[in-house]
This record gives structure tokens, C-alpha cells and sequence, in this order.
């Protein structure tokens, strides 16, 4: 049995909540599948201690506030607001519905999940912008008695044996852990330096400020701005955005070491860019994701990377639409609070694109002799 809807939303996070709530307000039929057996995407998937970038007052989607005055909420209430915002809305939601295929159908499309199959005229996917992990080719040559994994297997310090740790990639992401782990292990950080917003979020200096941070980055940086096309090619090249939380003298404070950039490995043991092998315990890949989008099959789509779309219309494939990418019109268009702006627009276009045109055989021609 295949099931016949307008649209068809792929992925329960932050993403394909937004999209819904505006689906839902223009009456379209429409479903959101996700794999997992609860609404909230990669923040089911994070560290113990994670908290949000953005403080409460920015990290409510449209229709509900999250409530709860100036503060940086952890990933657990966030999906308890996910999971408050579904049943307030009555989102239709299934989970558990692992999707492996999308492809054209007649004039629309088809998506599959084992055995299931879905036809509709609009897709949208909402899968989000940390789906698959990323490591360097040499990881898997750390010796054996290294224990390897990617901060996505990260929960907190008991799960890591004794001696240094090492975490590769000096972003956002191991800044957190970095910190999240000094108190009980040596701690060294790999990467070069990304940078860091020149006020802190936390105290008074983020109340006062904050407000001026995300108008800026909702209005100023974004694809119709030259300082928003610069940032927005930085930010697709994989350069990496400036700490949010963490300053460089905390991280020197807490007692973690800075290293350069991880080239190898000598003998299983990782080694710097400037030739220094370090002798470590723990590796802890806080390297990235990859987009994931091979399970799409579509006539000229290139699904090896971010997709190719203006206002999150795919470009060249017509009823086909993502929300979530970093930076998709503008700088906070991944965050909770911003990707609500980007879902109205797309749902706003469903009715204004055509679907795809059926593919029409072109009678065969005999060469010329």
C-alpha cells in the first residue's frame, strides 16, 4: 500500500516541527517521518552537559514560547518543549519510520521506508545539518589501545578510561567537551583557532547584547548582504564559527593544552601538523558531519554535500525543499529560534511552485547517412 499525501516532511527535529506548524496552518495534508523513536533529531544524540548556544528567549519555534526567562537550556528540556510542541499542535508525527529512498513518481515523488512508500507532490527535507560522522581517513590507524570516537558517541567523562584525551577539532563542539572534561583528565586540544564573540553570553553583558547579536544575524547576515555572503561561503567551506560560549582564557584556566592541527599518526599515535606525537589515552573526533543525503536518487541531483537551493527550493527540482542547512538564508537559519523564519517562507511556496513535469519519451531518429 502506498500513501497519497500533499506533503511529506522528512525529519522530527527543530526543522520539520517548524515546517509542520505552518503546514498545519494552511490545511495541507501532510506527515513528518523520522527514524527515531523520539521527536528532537541530533539533540537526542549530544552530551550529558550540552546546552544550548542561544539563551531561552531566542529557542522558541513559531506559535510557543519555551518559556523560562534568561537562561541556556539543556538538550533534555529542549526535547521536552519539541515533545510539548507536537502535542500542542497536534503535529502528525511518526517515528520509528526510517527513511532510505526518495525518488520521482509521476509528477511528485516517492519516499520509501522499508517496506512502506509514500507518494507526494512536495517533500521537504528537514533532516538537518549533523546527520553523519565525520573523521579523517588515518583514524582508523590509531593503535589498539586507544579508545576512538566521534563526539556524537560522547556522553560524559565515565565513559572514558584513565590518562589524556585528546579531541581533535577545536570548534564549538571540543572547546565544550574540553571543558566538560577537565576536571578529571588531561585534556588536549587539537585545531587551529576559530575565534570567539567578544562579549560572554552568560552574564549581564548576553542580556544586554544578545538581543543585538541575533537582529544582527537575522537581518545583516544574510544571502541578500555582502558581510552574509562572505560569512555564508566561510561557513560553507567548513571554516567554523567563532566560540559562542567558551573564551580562550577559560580553556587555559581549566588547565587544557592547545595543540596545532592533527596531520597523522606515527607508530598508532596521533601526530601534530608541527611534527609532535602525542601519547594519549582517549581520541575524541570532534571533526563534524557530513550532510547524508545519498539515500536520495533524483535525476541531476548532486546529494554529495549541501544541496544546492534558493529560499530552500532545491534548485532543479521542482516541489523539493529543505530547511536547516547552516547558514540557509541567513546566519541563524540552523539555530532553533531562526529556522522558523526559513519554514514559513518555504511553505509559503508550495502553492506557488508546479511539480515536476512528467518525463515525456522523445520519439527515436534515425542518424543521417
Amino acid at each position: 500500500m502506498t500513501e497519497k499525501l500533499d506533503t511529506i516532511v522528512i525529519g522530527a527535529g527543530q526543522a520539520g516541527l517548524a515546517a509542520g506548524y505552518h503546514l498545519a496552518r494552511r490545511g495541507k495534508p501532510f506527515v513528518i517521518l523520522d527514524g527515531a523513536d523520539r521527536v528532537g533529531g541530533s539533540w537526542n544524540d549530544r552530551w550529558d552537559s550540552l546546552r544550548l548556544f542561544s539563551p531561552s528567549i531566542r529557542d522558541s519555534l513559531p506559535g510557543l514560547e519555551l518559556g523560562g526567562g534568561y537562561h541556556f537550556p539543556t538538550t533534555g528540556e529542549l526535547v521536552d518543549y519539541l515533545e510539548r510542541y507536537v502535542a500542542t499542535f497536534e503535529l502528525p508525527v511518526r517515528l520509528g519510520v526510517h527513511v532510505d529512498g526518495l525518488f520521482r513518481e509521476g509528477t511528485g515523488f516517492r519516499v520509501t521506508a522499508g517496506a512502506e512508500a509514500f507518494d507526494a507532490d512536495h517533500v521537504i527535507l528537514a533532516t538537518g545539518a549533523h546527520r553523519v560522522p565525520r573523521t579523517p581517513s588515518f583514524a582508523h590507524e590509531l593503535a589498539d589501545d586507544i579508545v576512538s570516537m566521534h563526539s556524537v558517541d560522547y556522553r560524559n567523562p565515565g565513559q572514558l578510561q584513565p590518562g589524556p584525551v585528546l579531541l581533535v577539532g577545536a570548534g564549538n563542539t571540543g572547546a565544550e567537551i574540553a571543558m566538560d572534561l577537565a576536571p578529571t583528565h588531561e585534556v588536549l586540544l587539537a585545531g587551529r583557532t576559530v575565534g570567539e564573540i567578544p562579549i560572554d553570553t552568560r552574564g549581564w553583558q548576553g542580556r544586554l547584547l544578545f538581543p543585538v547579536i541575533w537582529w544582527v544575524w537575522e537581518h545583516v547576515l544574510t544571502e541578500d548582504t555582502k558581510p552574509g555572503r562572505k560569512a555564508q561561503a566561510e561557513m560553507v567551506q567548513g571554516h567554523g564559527d567563532p566560540w559562542i560560549r567558551q573564551k580562550e582564557k577559560d580553556i587555559g584556566r581549566a588547565g587544557v593544552r592547545r595543540t596545532s592541527r592533527i596531520a597523522g599518526t606515527v607508530a598508532g599515535r596521533p601526530q601534530t601538523e608541527d611534527g609532535e606525537v602525542l601519547d594519549v589515552r582517549t581520541v575524541i573526533w570532534c571533526t563534524g558531519f557530513e550532510k547524508g543525503f545519498g539515500w536520495i536518487e533524483l535525476p541531476g541531483l548532486d546529494s554529495s554535500g549541501r544541496l544546492d537551493e534558493e529560499r530552500g527550493a532545491v534548485v532543479g527540482q521542482p516541489g523539493l525543499y529543505v530547511l536547516g542547512q547552516e547558514f540557509q538564508y541567513m546566519f541563524n537559519s540552523h539555530t532553533v529560534g531562526g529556522v522558523g523564519k526559513d519554514a514559513a517562507y518555504v511553505v509559503q511556496q508550495l502553492d506557488r511552485r508546479p511539480a515536476a513535469e512528467p518525463a515525456v519519451a522523445q520519439p527515436e531518429v534515425a542518424p543521417a547517412v
